[in-house]
């Protein structure tokens, strides 16, 4: 299996670096053959926010075929204006068997119109720009998570941990997901309403 975790400049840190360590500590745990990598729109560092510099594995001219497609957040604002980065997003979603996004990369998602009709969230700041910005979405807060089909979508930042355990979970059994949050001594939200706001 293929997962691929779609990165640019700004992204927020832990949007990315949290699924990577999810899915690479079940991966180890179980002895699955689970391929997971960062692609960036070219293969350049990127700088994540806080000048965190980070190299990815791949770039949109060459990378494997993505079974599980991670769109994380960030300052998501200069990506949704980019014609061929929302291109690339969707023409991988549509042969993708699950598409996520972590925080505000739920934007990108909706810029490319594979979110209509879908219940999804964000970042709990971006509620209300999400709700403007594609009326055609029904945005819902306070969820760590919203599953709707092959689209996930989650809240902020460390919401994006929640939700890889819960695709752990989708994937492989909910005891492996369970396993790999004890083991990164997580504590794990497993269902994904919450008090938090």
């Amino acid at each position: 299996m293929n997962i691929g975790i779609y990165i640019y400049d700004n992204a927020e840190v832990l949007d990315f670096s949290g699924p990577f360590e999810v899915l690479s500590t079940a991966k180890r745990l179980a002895g699955h053959d689970w391929n997971i990598f960062l692609i960036a729109e070219k293969l350049a560092l990127v700088q994540a926010r806080g000048g965190f510099p980070i190299q990815p594995h791949f770039c949109f001219d060459a990378h494997p075929d993505i079974d599980v497609l991670i769109v994380v957040g960030g300052v998501h604002t200069e990506e949704v204006k980019k014609t061929n980065v929302i291109a690339w997003v969707a023409n991988v979603a549509d042969k993708s068997e699950r598409v996520l996004s972590v925080c505000t990369g739920a934007f990108i998602l909706a810029e490319a119109g594979l979110l209509d009709g879908l219940t999804v969230t964000t970042h709990w700041q971006d509620i209300d720009d999400l709700k403007a910005d594609y009326p055609k979405l029904k945005v819902i807060d306070n969820q760590r998570w919203v599953s709707q089909g092959k689209y996930i979508t989650s809240g902020g930042i460390s919401a994006g941990i929640d939700m890889s355990l819960h695709l752990v979970s989708e994937l492989t059994t909910f005891s492996l997901a369970e396993k790999t949050a004890k083991q990164m001594e997580y504590h794990w939200q497993k269902y994904p309403y919450s008090e938090c706001k």
